[in-house]
């Protein structure tokens, strides 16, 4: 009995103990509020560009914008404020909070580093780090970091095991619930003639079994059928989703991580170098990275990991250079001007009567009736005449249809002249326009023309029509070619009646060529000269300067790269197109502008001297590039190692 006894008593202190020591953990580590550092990674002053290796000097010779021959080296100020010359180590552990990043190419990488202490690490833990990231007024979640202890994993794999073993269990095939034993000796004992079926190979239907032996073989299999079995596999698939959740507590993500590293032997710092690369839009001057986390022992979270300091990066963009002072351009306007549009009015074969309930008429004469009617209140223009022009195919002779294309261009044009006229007066009439004693309208638009005129047959037009229609072979475009050189239509025509691709061409092409074209001819309101020079604004110009303030860079270069100035070098430089920027620069004005992004170029093609010379002169010239030249790696890189901005 107390052998007994001593089992459970036993297995109850191992798991006290257990729980004991759990508390113990979660104690110390409330007790001393261990935190992860969230820090800025150690940074290379040019990333990601390359720039020629030059020996490293302490001291520059350069020349100050009076011309004066200036060494500059590192320098501190005693205690009596006197610069004296030293000698600065570059610290191991970046400590700042901020960090000066450069967007280049419309990207910008915010490294940081994530420090784990050894005091916050457990095998039974798994620490959960949730980066955030906040640009403007948008906030990003960045995926997160998960450093996992080996029991915890551990753990993690007993439950997907557990899980496992119970879906071995399921059976997926339904004849394993059939008792095959008792089947068969019934099958032996009452029905011989179907036994001997067990070794045979013919096929036996339901009907043939239900017919010879008064049972089907779904309700013999029913009868042996453990149903208590089924009733139980049935059961475990319901429960499949609710298990999973019960033995898999914390399941092992594969997905939306950034790392999930497990801890072999905890105790030393883990650090984590996290990089994150961002689309910069237009205006984004900063980036701020917090970091929050949890500690959690299974499924529970027993610690709430304290928030750090934040990070904030300052991003400085090369597009925040460019002048974006409009540009003009000299533009001639001539007096008189030219619309054109076509449509295709259906006659009836031989007539030139209009009828708009005809084919598509409707439609295609509602088209030309709103162009008429917004060229007639147009405030720009006037209307001075409108040329028609009706076109006819070539069937029948080529007089005929000259006389049938003139009268149906003056049906065209008697058709449209009397709508625009009814068109005009109702403006009138909404406008109030006084009428004068003698009957006259005191302020009558000047009457619009109408001119006539007719293109009996368009082979122009059928010969563009025969090259690109897609059912006629080679063979037949061929045929007509050599038939369209026929000088006379008529004859031209005749031959073409006499081809098997004719009834083609008058079914499908020759409709189209029943075109009624209109020229409206106008002038500027106001205008006696036949032409002015203005000055209006460059419109592909400034859609430069806006594809370089959005970052569209290669847009920019496309349509900046014909003007060869100030803000064409700044989207070559934006592009890493250092020579052909600096083909540029180097020939125009040495403004402040044109100095600083000079500086940026020399110092990525590793003449420090020139980049230095042009960055004091422009500070010089304009005082706000000291502070931009620290946004700036090409510039902050000099500030740094040479101590510019120490006097």
């Amino acid at each position: 009995m107390k052998a007994g006894v001593a089992i459970p008593v036993f297995v109850a202190a191992l798991g006290l103990t257990a729980g004991c020591a759990s508390q113990l953990r979660q104690e110390r580590v409330r007790r001393t509020s261990p935190e992860a550092a969230l820090v800025l990674a150690e940074e290379n002053p040019l990333p990601e560009m390359a720039v020629p290796e030059t020996p490293h000097r302490d001291t520059l010779v350069v020349d100050d914008p009076e011309g004066n021959r200036v060494m500059i080296m590192r320098a501190v100020k005693d205690e009596n404020g006197e610069m004296v010359a030293t000698d600065v180590l570059d610290a191991a552990m970046v400590t700042a909070r901020f960090r000066n990043v450069a967007e280049r190419g419309g990207q910008v990488d915010l490294g940081f580093r994530i420090i784990v202490p050894g005091e916050m690490q457990d095998s039974h833990w798994q620490l959960r780090f949730y980066p955030s990231l906040r640009v403007g007024a948008d906030s990003l979640d960045l995926d997160p970091v998960l450093i996992t202890g080996t029991l915890y994993r551990k753990a993690q794999l007993k439950g997907y095991q557990q899980y496992q073993r119970f879906l071995d269990s399921i059976v997926a095939d339904s004849t394993r619930f059939v008792d095959r034993y008792q089947l068969e000796m019934f099958l032996q004992r009452n029905i011989p003639e179907l036994y001997r079926f067990r070794s045979d190979s013919s096929a036996v239907s339901d009907e043939q079994f239900a017919s010879a032996y008064g049972v089907t073989q779904q309700q013999a299999l029913e009868h042996y059928t453990n149903q208590f079995v089924v009733w139980r596999n049935r059961r475990k698939i319901q429960r499949k989703e609710a298990l999973f959740h019960r033995w898999v507590k914390v399941p092992i993500l594969t997905e939306g991580l950034r790392l999930d590293t497990v801890i072999q032997n905890a105790g030393g710092d883990i650090i984590y170098d996290y990089v994150q690369t961002i689309q910069v839009r237009s205006g984004v001057r900063k980036a701020t990275v917090t970091l929050r986390g949890n500690i959690f022992e299974e499924d529970k979270a027993v610690y709430r990991i304290p928030a750090g300091d934040p990070l904030t990066f300052y991003i400085s963009s090369l597009s925040t250079l460019c002048d974006g002072t409009v540009r003009y351009k000299t533009q001639v306007i001539e007096r008189r001007v030219e619309a054109h549009t076509a449509c295709y009015i259906a006659f009836a074969q031989g007539k030139s009567d209009i009828r708009p309930s005809e084919g598509n008429n409707a439609a295609e004469m509602g088209r030309i009736c709103r162009n008429l009617g917004s060229l007639a209140e147009d405030k720009e223009f006037d209307l001075d005449s409108i040329v028609v022009t009706a076109s006819c195919s070539p069937e029948g002779s080529f007089a005929a249809n000259r006389t049938l294309s003139r009268r149906r261009s003056e049906a065209v044009s008697a058709y449209f002249e009397a709508y625009l006229r009814r068109y005009r007066d109702s403006l009138e009439r909404e406008r109030g326009l006084v009428v004068d004693l003698s009957g006259m309208d005191a302020e009558k638009a000047a009457p619009i023309r109408f001119l006539s005129y007719e293109n009996p047959e368009n082979w122009t037009m059928l010969d563009r029509l025969v090259a690109t229609d897609t059912l006629l072979s080679e063979a037949s475009r061929s045929i007509y070619r050599t038939l369209s050189e026929k000088r006379d239509p008529d004859q031209r025509e005749r031959a073409l009646q006499a081809q098997p691709f004719y009834r083609h061409l008058r079914e499908t092409l020759y409709p189209r060529l029943r075109t009624v074209k209109f020229d409206f001819h106008l002038h500027r309101k106001g205008m006696v000269k036949d032409t002015v020079h203005t000055t209006v604004v460059d419109s592909v110009y400034m859609d430069g300067i806006a594809a370089l303030k959005d970052h569209d860079y290669q847009r920019a270069v496309t349509l900046l790269r014909p003007y060869r100035d100030y803000n064409s070098a700044v989207a070559y430089c934006s592009l890493g197109y250092n020579a052909s920027s600096l083909d540029i620069l180097e020939k125009l004005e040495p403004t402040d502008r044109v100095l600083y992004l000079l500086s940026i170029l020399y110092s990525r093609t590793g003449e420090d001297r020139k980049a230095v010379e042009c960055y004091l002169k422009a500070c010089r010239e304009n005082p706000s590039y000291v502070h931009r030249g620290n946004l700036d790696p090409e510039i902050s890189a000099l500030i740094k190692h040479y101590g510019l901005n120490n006097n």
